[in-house]
């Protein structure tokens, strides 16, 4: 029986003893540091067979010094009296160190239904399949708890990941459950940077996002050109600085719309034409072209090609 402080003499109390703890690397089980199972003497086994505890065996482990609480399994009662042996990892989440003291309280934890999981490293998310290799890893495990800091072997490399969130409650039990697992982003995660355009600074961009105004792209501010070689009677100018078209530069006369007397009637807004039954207010006149002109452009056309122009020859010659 268990006195002073160390444990609890009556049948229907729950077990709890301190221990002084050390690592697993001590009785030569280093296999051990892939889950959370730890040694215990053969004495808490028969504390433990007296009570009315609930199977498998499920553990709290609380550091009085540090205020730090964690929850483990039980895989063997061969530690000697008084000492119990934990992985190194569990040691170093409830800042502990070689024969420190430590108090065991048996616990019933409920089944777990979902844990979330953080990463120190994005290392882990590169291997081909995480997920798979933490459900390995997780059978060597008895229960999770919120905060602690687990750690995964994988292709001779260790991988470190905190458990965030669990649920039905902080610490949950893991043994013959369905339990669903999801992945915050690593604590090295960074956003990826914007790509700046080659030759351009950043400040250079953040002046181009802050005036929209400026056009990117003009379309269509080619020269025009005629397939006859002759020059065009009007010109269209690119557009300016504002993105709106200039006025049409006419290096001829161009049709002039005449808009009546006052130039635009009552229900015509200015600037703006309209077309349909208002719009017979206006007449275009066009230029009646010169009679130069329609004679030069019949002299060039004939100038250019004559059918039939050769001499005839008889054949009695």
């Amino acid at each position: 029986m268990f006195y002073g402080g160390f444990g609890a003499g009556y049948p229907g109390a729950p077990f709890e003893q301190n221990y002084r703890c050390y690592p697993t690397s001590f009785i030569d089980k280093p296999q051990l540091e892939n889950g959370d199972k730890v040694i215990m003497p053969p004495s808490a086994l028969d504390r433990l067979a007296s009570l009315q505890i609930d199977y498998p065996m499920l553990f709290e482990l609380h550091n009085l010094v540090a205020n730090r609480t964690s929850h483990c399994g039980v895989l063997e009662f061969v530690a000697e009296e008084g000492m119990i042996y934990m992985p190194y990892w569990m040691m170093q989440n409830m800042l502990l160190q070689e024969g420190d003291i430590v108090r065991v309280k048996s616990a019933t934890l409920p089944k777990g239904t979902y844990v979330k999981l953080q990463p120190h490293t994005k290392d882990f998310l590169d291997i081909s399949n995480p997920k798979a290799v933490l459900e390995t890893t997780l059978r060597n495990f008895s229960c999770l708890t919120v905060g602690d800091n687990i750690m995964v072997a994988y292709n001779n490399k260790k991988y470190y990941i905190d458990i965030i969130e669990a649920k039905p409650a902080a610490a949950i039990s893991i043994i013959e459950t369905d339990c669903g697992v999801d992945f915050a982003p690593p604590l090295d995660y960074k956003e990826p940077e914007p790509v700046l355009p080659v030759g351009k600074t950043s400040s250079e961009v953040s002046q181009e996002v802050q005036e929209p105004g400026q056009p990117k792209f003009a379309a269509f501010t080619g020269v025009g050109r005629r397939l006859d070689g002759r020059p065009l009677k009007y010109s269209v100018a690119p557009e300016n600085s504002t993105g709106l078209a200039s006025a049409v530069r006419t290096t001829d006369k161009m049709p002039v719309v005449s808009s009546g007397t006052s130039g635009s009637g009552p229900n015509r807004p200015p600037g703006k034409l309209v077309f349909g039954a208002g719009s017979t207010n206006g007449s275009v006149k066009e230029p009646a072209p010169k009679k130069e002109e329609i004679k030069e452009e019949k002299n060039e056309s004939q100038s250019k090609f004559q059918a039939f122009t050769g001499k005839k020859y008889s054949l009695r010659d």
